[in-house]
C-alpha cells in the first residue's frame, strides 16, 4: 500500500481537497514529504495543460492513482441525477472527457458528488435509474481505454444517493460493468458503516481506491479512528492500491500533509500483508 494525497488543479470551494495552488511547487512538496502519488481533483480536463502536468509529474516521480471529479458538481452543479436532461448529459460528457486523461496516467476516475442529490419532485427510484444509465454509458466508454470508475459512498448529510457499502454493491450489481467499483472513505464510513473493517472486507475486489481522514475530517491520527485495524482489514481484503489523504487542511496545509505521512509511515510496517 502506497501513500498519496489530494491536490486540486484549480482553486475550489471544497476544503478537503487539501492542497491547491501552484502546480510545480505543490507536486515538488508532495514528493519531498515522501508521498508516492498525488490524487488529482480536476473539474474540467479541458482547463488543464496535460503535457505540462505530465512533465511535472515525471520530474517529481509521482503517480496519479485517481482523478477526482466532484468539483463539476460543487462549482458547476453538474450531476447524473438532475431532473434537467441537459444537465445530466453535460455531467456524463464531463466524465467521458476524463477518460483519455485517466488512461494516460493509469488512474481510476472517481464518481463522487457528481452523482447528485435527490432533487424535489424526483423519486429515489427515478434518480437511481438515471444514475445507473449514466454509469453504464461512462463505464462502456471507459472500458475501451481500460479505465476503471469508482463511486464513493458519501454520508447522508451530503447526499441521499448511495451512502454505504451495501448500497454501493447494489449499484454495482445494477450497472453490471467489470470496470465499476467503489472508493471507500474513512470519514464517511465512520458515519455510515456499523463496522468499518467488516465493510472493507465486504467490498473485497470491488474496492478500487481508498480515502483516509480521521473522525473529525482532520489528518489521520488527529481523531479517534483505529487506522491500524483499518489497514489490517485492507490487507485482508487484498487491497494493494493507494491510501489517499483527503482531509481538511487544518491546522494548516503543511502540517496536515506532514502529519498524515508521518502517521502512516509509523504504522504501515506493523501491518501484516496478507
Amino acid at each position: 500500500m502506497k501513500l498519496s494525497i489530494v491536490y486540486s488543479t484549480h482553486q475550489t470551494q471544497f476544503q478537503a481537497a487539501t492542497l491547491s495552488g501552484s502546480l510545480e511547487e505543490n507536486l515538488s512538496r508532495i514528493a519531498e514529504l515522501g508521498y508516492h502519488g498525488v490524487e488529482l481533483a480536476i473539474r474540467d480536463p479541458n482547463l488543464v495543460d496535460i503535457n505540462n502536468l505530465d512533465t511535472i509529474l515525471k520530474k517529481s516521480g509521482l503517480k496519479v492513482p485517481a482523478i477526482g471529479t466532484g468539483q463539476a458538481w460543487g462549482e458547476e452543479g453538474l450531476s447524473f441525477t438532475d431532473p434537467d436532461h441537459s444537465i445530466r448529459k453535460k455531467a456524463v460528457d464531463r466524465i467521458l472527457s476524463h477518460i483519455p486523461v485517466a488512461h494516460h496516467f493509469d488512474s481510476v476516475i472517481i464518481i463522487g458528488l457528481i452523482r447528485g442529490t435527490l432533487k424535489p419532485n424526483v423519486s429515489h427510484p427515478q434518480a437511481i435509474e438515471w444514475l445507473v444509465e449514466a454509469l453504464q454509458t461512462c463505464c462502456k466508454k471507459a472500458q475501451e481505454f481500460q479505465v476503471r470508475l469508482a463511486l464513493e459512498p458519501i454520508n447522508r448529510y451530503e447526499t441521499s444517493l448511495v451512502n454505504n457499502v451495501t448500497q454501493g454493491l447494489e449499484l454495482i450489481a445494477a450497472v453490471e460493468a467489470e470496470n465499476f467499483g467503489l472508493l471507500l472513505d474513512t470519514f464517511h464510513m465512520n458515519i455510515e458503516e456499523p463496522d468499518i473493517e467488516e465493510s472493507i472486507l465486504k467490498c473485497g475486489q470491488r474496492l478500487f481506491h481508498f480515502h483516509v481522514a480521521d473522525s473529525n475530517r482532520w489528518y489521520p491520527g488527529a481523531g479517534h479512528l483505529n487506522f491500524q485495524s483499518i489497514l489490517s482489514a485492507l490487507s485482508a481484503a487484498k487491497y494493494r492500491g493507494f491510501i489517499s489523504g483527503e482531509f481538511l487542511p487544518f491546522p494548516n496545509v503543511d502540517e496536515a500533509a506532514s502529519k498524515n505521512i508521518e502517521y502512516f509511515t509509523s504504522i504501515l510496517p506493523t501491518i501484516n500483508v496478507q
